[in-house]
Order: C-alpha cells, then sequence, then structure tokens
C-alpha cells in the first residue's frame, strides 16, 4: 500500500471551511431561533454531567462574521498541522 502525502494548503482549506460552515450554521440558528438554541444546550450538558452556565445572547451580525472566521483560521491552522504530521509521518515509514 503506497502512502501519499496531502496537501498542506488543502487540507487546510479544506477542514478551515468545515469548520467554519458550522458556526455560520450554528450562528443562523441562533438568529432565527434562539429559544430552541437554548433548549439545545439545557438538553445536552446534563447527558455529559456537566450544568448549564451558558445563555445564547441575542444574535449580533459582527459577531457571527469573526466567529465564522475565526473558526475558519482555526481549522485552517489544525487541518495544515494535521497534513504536516501526516507527511512528516509518511516520510518515516518510507
Amino acid at each position: 500500500m503506497a502512502s501519499q502525502k496531502i496537501s498542506k494548503n488543502r487540507a487546510a482549506i479544506a477542514v478551515g471551511l468545515f469548520v467554519a460552515l458550522l458556526h455560520a450554521l450554528w450562528a443562523l440558528v441562533v438568529a432565527i431561533a434562539p429559544t430552541a438554541m437554548q433548549d439545545y444546550l439545557n438538553w445536552i450538558f446534563p447527558m455529559h454531567f456537566i450544568g448549564n452556565v451558558f445563555q445564547i445572547l441575542p444574535f449580533n451580525f459582527l459577531n457571527a462574521i469573526i466567529l465564522v472566521v475565526m473558526a475558519f483560521i482555526g481549522g485552517y491552522v489544525f487541518g495544515w498541522l494535521f497534513a504536516a504530521i501526516w507527511d512528516l509521518l509518511v516520510k518515516k515509514v518510507k
């Protein structure tokens, strides 16, 4: 089985876009149905044995943009690091 290197930039963009899309979806749902999101948090945290100390705030478009951009940047960095580590491991196996 041949191991292949991963393009760091392509992996970084793919992960960045995926994470940004998830956060954009979160912001959209908060904008449309904030009560539903609060209900979701109130439901999901106790299943993990965590008390919910978080409260959904009113939607703010600027915060939503910052959220999506920062999520993309974090995803990009994670994707790039993943590809770099993968490439190092592939190089050592050969």
